[in-house]
């Protein structure tokens, strides 16, 4: 097979794959109210399943978080087009974090991060996760194993697909969009 016949086959894999986890996350219910989030953007209802079977330190920190209201009204500071969408930082700037203190690493070697993948944020200190996590606009395999998931877009990823990018290098976002509120799916009063 010749080099371009195999880059061919290899861009029409990865297409094929991020359109089949689309398809597989928009029919997979929501259906654990406790593990379910409800994030309200400027576009519209994003669902996403909480993954506690994979992170369950995580978990429990963005239930709490959203409980408090602490999300409510934060920005995607950093939006890169074709990588990812990040938030969860009270000051808009990527240094901030919530007065919780850290949660150590939860990796995992058996889940990856694709298209709707949610990811907790971090420094180069693999147990720095605070409140920060990113949204994945594309399959990401080189942060399989290296950052944790805790979860995962099920319904709404168009709406994700519609939040502000930034500029360079960095995705640093100019008035960035913001989540209006999010909260947990058993809380949820609408």
């Amino acid at each position: 097979m010749s080099l371009g016949l195999r880059r061919r086959h290899l861009l029409a894999t990865i297409a094929m794959g991020t359109l089949m986890s689309d398809q597989a996350s928009a029919q997979q219910p929501a259906s654990d109210p406790q593990n379910t989030l409800y994030m309200d953007l400027k576009d519209g209802r994003v669902v996403i399943r909480l993954r506690p079977d994979l992170a369950p330190k995580h978990v429990e920190r963005v239930k709490a978080l959203a409980r408090k209201g602490f999300y409510d009204g934060t920005v995607f500071h950093r939006v890169i087009e074709g990588f990812m969408a990040q938030g969860g930082d009270p000051t808009g700037t990527g240094t901030g974090g919530s007065d919780m203190g850290n949660v150590p690493a939860e990796f995992s070697r058996d889940a990856h991060f694709l298209r709707g993948t949610v990811g907790a944020a971090r420094t180069g200190d693999p147990n720095s996760a605070n409140s920060q996590f990113y949204i994945m606009f594309a399959p990401a395999p080189h942060l399989d194993g290296q950052y944790t998931i805790w979860g995962q877009v099920v319904q709404g990823m168009e709406f994700v697909d519609k939040i502000k990018r930034g500029s360079g290098g960095g995705g640093q976002v100019s008035n960035p969009d913001k989540i209006i509120r999010m909260q947990v799916a058993a809380d949820a009063k609408s």
